[in-house]
């Protein structure tokens, strides 16, 4: 499957998006995957986004088809995956290293991650980043790990995602009853419109967003 893979970072973390974003392309271009930059780009942006606001903007991208998968992140990580699994239709795990990233992707069988931009991220880091996403994206998802595992990893993967289904609420229905002011803020990025609805594949939720600009 050829995604749409967006990248989104959260204020604190800002200054490394085009790190993020280059090793990502050098890994998942060649795949033939497309990257979509949503920002923040730089620290100073105007846009500021919140680990909250990245968790709106993301469940918005997954949930219309905007998006396929997300990379985000925050200073441990932490933040942006509660917020990203705060919302229906998204599955983050928290990623470090290239084994969870590979077992995230084939025992859990998710559509995003976050990753812990502050911990550990030194001399090296852009190469371990890289290391994440060859491990993410290059030998498939869902298979299951160890093999003797597969069986019961992807009986329980079902289990979970009836279970989400019951517990969350629709997306607009989140999107309207939270404060407009944030969820409007989540969308103020410079590259948002251009990118959104040149890939949104949800007319409800590209009218209610329209609505907020």
């Amino acid at each position: 499957m050829i995604m749409k893979i967006a990248v989104i970072n959260e204020n604190s973390q800002a200054a490394k998006n085009e790190l993020i974003v280059s090793s990502l392309k050098k890994v998942v271009e060649p795949m033939g995957h497309t990257v979509h930059n949503y920002g923040m780009y730089a620290a100073d942006d105007a846009a500021q986004l919140t680990y909250v606001q990245v968790g709106i903007l993301g469940a918005v991208l997954l949930n219309s088809g905007a998006a396929d998968y997300v990379i985000t992140g925050c200073g441990t990580g932490e933040g942006a995956m509660l917020a990203m699994n705060s919302f229906p239709n998204v599955l983050c795990g928290h990623v470090e290293d290239p084994v969870d990233a590979y077992t995230f992707a084939h025992v859990n069988d998710g559509n995003a991650i976050a990753i812990p931009f502050a911990k550990g991220f030194g001399w090296g880091g852009e190469l371990n980043l890289e290391y994440i996403f060859e491990k993410l994206f290059g030998f498939g998802h869902g298979q299951g790990y160890p093999k003797e595992r597969v069986v019961p990893e992807q009986r329980n993967k079902k289990i979970l995602d009836a279970v989400r289904a019951v517990t969350l609420r629709p997306i607009i229905d989140c999107l309207k009853d939270i404060d407009q002011e944030l969820v409007k803020g989540a969308f103020a990025g410079q590259q948002f419109q251009e990118l959104f609805f040149e890939n949104c594949q949800d007319e409800e939720i590209a009218a209610y967003i329209k609505t907020l600009l």
